[in-house]
């Protein structure tokens, strides 16, 4: 099994905390996991010393090694995620799914009085996706479902993603399924309201929110597919007075999720 490079302040920071969250800091439950860690860094600055001593907290080794060699890790990852400030995480022997990877079937079994749902249609974008996953946990989504089809397959194993979310993809519950109609008609089933958002719907100041429902952002370019559209309870926009078509498709999700929270508090 490869080793997994993290670069990236936030990500590396978030993974850190997981870690000494589940162990408590403790050595021996660090030392008996199949996973293991290492922090390589080069020249400290406050904020590289700042995550050293999160992770030695943790329990995880701390390598200073010389520039060069973070150059040649870093090389491996995609090319927004290779700005790596002095700074990469090595994990090894970490299981293929992350544990914040959900599985839709066994999520929608469950009966719940309340939870907000986002479903993204053919974003593929890693700086979206990533962008998006933020938003999501600051807006307190109860579950992201992606596409395996036309979404990142491995969306919470993207590096790009792990920096735009500022770590948030460790956290936010992710499923990735075959078919998001099918996902649709589920939800429905279980008593959830379903949104599509799209500039000619029904502006969402107008909206009375009900505290089962789900979101579903398409892609700047096509939109909601048409099957997907015609599975909607109600189409909803966003208002705005400016030149251009449309707002980023992760801006438009923070704004949108953004009403709904100021609806529905939790």
């Amino acid at each position: 099994m490869a080793d997994k490079i993290i670069s990236g302040f936030h990500a590396i920071e978030e993974r850190l905390r997981s870690v000494h969250q589940k162990t408590g800091a403790s050595k021996s439950a660090v030392s008996e996991a199949s996973v293991s860690m290492e922090l390589l860094y080069a020249s400290p600055g406050p904020r590289v010393k700042k995550i050293l001593a999160q992770a030695r907290k943790a329990e995880i080794t701390c390598t200073q090694v010389e520039k060069q060699q973070l150059d040649v890790l870093a090389a491996t990852l995609p090319e927004a995620a290779r700005d790596h400030r002095g700074l990469l995480l090595r994990v090894t022997g970490e299981e293929s799914e992350p544990e914040n990877l959900v599985d839709f079937s066994q999520w929608i079994a469950v009966n719940r009085e309340k939870s907000l749902v986002l479903l993204l249609d053919s974003i593929t974008d890693p700086h979206n996706v990533g962008a998006i996953l933020r938003s999501c946990d600051q807006f307190g989504v109860d579950l992201v479902v992606m596409p395996e089809r036309r979404s990142l397959r491995a969306p919470l194993e993207n590096e790009v993603v792990a920096r735009a979310s500022a770590g948030a993809s460790a956290w936010v519950p992710v499923s990735v399924v075959p078919n998001l109609v099918r996902v649709v008609e589920q939800l429905k089933d279980a008593g959830f309201w379903v949104y599509g958002a799209d500039a000619g719907g029904t502006s969402a100041t107008q909206m009375r929110f009900p505290e089962k429902m789900a979101l579903i952002m398409g892609s700047e370019g096509a939109g909601i597919s048409r099957l997907l559209e015609e599975h909607c309870d109600v189409v909803v926009s966003i208002p705005t007075c400016g030149r251009l078509d449309s707002l980023n498709v992760s801006v438009a999700t923070g704004v949108l999720l953004y009403e709904v929270r100021r609806q529905l508090p939790r």
